[in-house]
This record gives C-alpha cells, sequence and structure tokens, in this order.
C-alpha cells in the first residue's frame, strides 16, 4: 500500500463524509490491483491509472450517500455492474449492506467472484445473466430495497430491466452523466408504466474533474405488470414511450 499515493481518495472519501478503517483502505487497493492485472486479459475497464480510478470508479460508486443512507442494512442489486461498481465499493465502505451483482458476461462474473474471496467478503453473491431473465424469477422479482446501475443506456430502457427487481416502497437509483432532462422526459411513461415514480434528481460535479454526475431516484409505489420486462433484448430495441 505504501507504493500507492492514497490523499486524493482520503480527501474523496472526507468529502463524501465516508471513514474508512485501514483494512478497507487495504481491501480497496487490493480490488485495484485486482482490476489492472485481470484487465490485461480482459475488457473490465479503460480507466486505468490509480488516481482516475479512484476518482472515475471508488469515488464515483461511492457518491450514491449524497442520493440515499448506505448505512443501513438493505438489500441491494446491482444490474450491468461489469468490474464490480458501484456494487463491490458500497460493499467494501458499507460491510451491512447485502449485494447482489449481476452481468451478462461470465469472463467478468468470473472477476467478480475472484475479487470477493480475494477480499474476503461476505453476504455479496453474483449471478450471470440478463437482467430481464432474473427479473421473472421469484427469488429476485420485487425482493430488493434499491437497485443501482451505472449501466449505459437511457432511462427508459434501464427502467424496465431494474424496477421489477425491486419492493413496493423501495427505490431504483439510476448514475447519469452530462446533461439529464431531455432523458427524464422521454422516460417519464416507463417508469409510471413500471410501477414508478421519479422522485428526485441529484447533480453534482465528480470532485477534480469536469464531469456532470446525477443521481436519478425512482421511487416504487405499486407491483410491476407482469408484462414486464419484455423478452431479452426488447427493453433496449424499443423503449417504452
Amino acid at each position: 500500500m505504501e507504493n500507492y499515493n492514497i490523499e486524493l481518495f482520503r480527501e474523496g472519501l472526507s468529502n463524501l463524509k465516508i471513514s474508512l478503517s485501514e483494512e478497507q483502505i487495504s481491501q480497496f487497493i487490493t480490488y485495484y490491483e485486482m482490476l489492472i492485472e485481470w484487465n490485461k486479459v480482459m475488457n473490465l475497464t479503460t480507466i486505468t491509472e490509480f488516481n482516475e480510478v479512484i476518482r472515475k470508479h471508488f469515488i464515483d460508486s461511492l457518491s450514491i450517500v449524497k442520493a440515499m443512507n448506505m448505512n443501513e442494512s438493505i438489500k441491494i442489486i446491482d444490474i450491468g455492474t461489469g468490474a464490480g461498481f458501484p456494487g463491490i465499493p458500497l460493499k467494501i465502505a458499507f460491510p451491512k449492506l447485502e449485494i447482489v451483482l449481476l452481468d451478462s458476461l461470465k469472463k467478468r462474473v468470473n472477476f467478480l467472484n475472484e475479487v470477493i474471496e480475494k477480499l474476503k467478503l461476505n453476504k455479496i453473491y453474483t449471478i450471470h445473466g440478463r437482467a430481464e431473465d432474473f427479473s421473472r424469477d421469484s427469488n429476485y422479482r420485487e425482493k430488493f430495497d434499491l437497485c443501482v446501475s451505472r449501466a449505459v443506456a437511457n432511462l427508459s430502457s434501464l427502467s424496465e430491466y431494474c424496477i421489477p427487481y425491486i419492493k413496493i416502497n423501495g427505490k431504483f437509483i439510476s448514475y447519469k452523466s452530462g446533461k439529464i432532462e431531455e432523458e427524464l422526459k422521454a422516460s417519464n411513461k416507463a417508469v409510471q408504466i413500471l410501477g414508478g415514480k421519479i422522485e428526485e434528481q441529484v447533480m453534482f460535479q465528480l470532485p477534480d474533474t469536469d464531469i456532470e454526475r446525477a443521481f436519478v431516484i425512482i421511487n416504487k409505489y405499486k407491483t410491476t405488470p407482469n408484462l414486464y420486462p419484455r423478452k431479452a433484448g426488447m427493453p433496449t430495441k424499443n423503449p417504452i414511450i
């Protein structure tokens, strides 16, 4: 750990009012090292420089504290988690969380399993598959307090992938970049049909960058109709409008 300048990380954590132990900091360093090692043989991230990973992956993932209290023992599913963002940083920083990581690529899921084992994380599980399929499984449908996603997709499509997983009175929080006003307007109908309501947008700038970020907070107030999600690929090809 002495090979890394972690002051940037500590500063970012301080700005978010997150306090981590030395063991948790060490877990983040190990996670970074595994990310870079595995990235040599598979495409996990285009961001590899230490400070950039700290800013654009770790701090960005943890910034959800601006939108929701993460200190509670809640059950979360991370849809399209990729290399584990935001799910693994959230689990390291907030060990009481129970988290499911879902991704459609088996190689990425293998990486996630290695990270979980290496960091000795508990109550965090992986699923290899498509969001459309598992949200029809009674073990997962409407079983989560919170669904999160940093996946790059329009909010209408993401809502169809994510809202079916949330319990009534739960939340779907989407990580978004840039200007989102038009996307919000275009997604209103889909969100309502799926049983949700857009409650709030939390806008901020990622520290030490010019990246504009936003959290779109959707509350679920009624059961998602059985019609949704539609068959694989449909939410992306033909978003509800």
